[in-house]
């Protein structure tokens, strides 16, 4: 089973319906035995880092998502998912802390790039470092974004997918058994459900 967390953002049910379609076991769930004993687990969201933080303090989750990153079980962030999982986010003009579980920062795309911001659409990817979240995956694939804030990053190690929107930044990364893109895969048409069925292929590391 697959439990998709609900901490009270949207876009969850989404992801929930993208696994079932492609015949998996998926629920949104806030309970958070279920959670822990999952096969694995994903964070979607989007809207503000701040009040996702504080929802995911209020709730317990914080301590939840730990446990489930150190037993070993596959852990998939997705869009304002993957952006809590870093140190911080300059969203709102502070340094908002985040759960500090991945190395890096979540900083404004720039204005005065005669681009739109919010980054609203298809980008094709620049692959890197090997991962099983894109096996089967043609070269520059194309997937969909919606944001305005991007993940700046030192460690190369951890990145496997970056794209331009005016700027390089890494879309998508990988350290051990947590996964994280910037990008929707449930809404990414073939693409994105093939990202989502490698990630739900992909067995405990412990």
């Amino acid at each position: 089973m697959i439990a998709v967390i609900d901490y009270g953002v949207g876009n969850l049910k989404s992801v929930e319906k993208a696994f079932q379609f492609i015949g998996y076991d998926a629920r949104t769930t806030s309970d958070k035995e279920l959670i822990l004993n999952a096969d694995s687990v994903v964070l979607p969201g989007v809207g503000a880092f701040a009040d996702a933080m504080d929802s995911l303090s209020k709730s317990g989750m914080i301590e939840v998502i730990q446990k489930v990153i150190d037993s070993g079980k596959p852990f998939l962030g997705i869009c304002l998912g993957m952006q809590l999982l870093f140190e911080y986010s300059e969203e709102g003009g502070q340094n908002k802390k985040g759960l500090g579980i991945l190395k890096g920062a979540i900083k404004q795309l720039p204005f005065g790039m005669n681009l739109k911001v919010p980054h609203m659409g298809w980008n094709s990817l620049e692959l890197k470092n090997k991962s099983l979240l894109f096996d089967g995956l043609p070269q520059k694939p194309y997937v969909y974004f919606v944001h305005s804030y991007y993940l700046d990053t030192d460690d190369e190690d951890i990145v496997i997918a970056k794209t331009n929107y005016g700027i390089n930044f890494s879309v998508a990364v990988q350290k051990q058994n947590v996964f994280a893109t910037q990008f929707h895969p449930e809404k990414s048409g073939e693409v994105g459900l093939k990202i989502l069925k490698n990630f739900a292929g992909i067995i405990s590391n412990k």
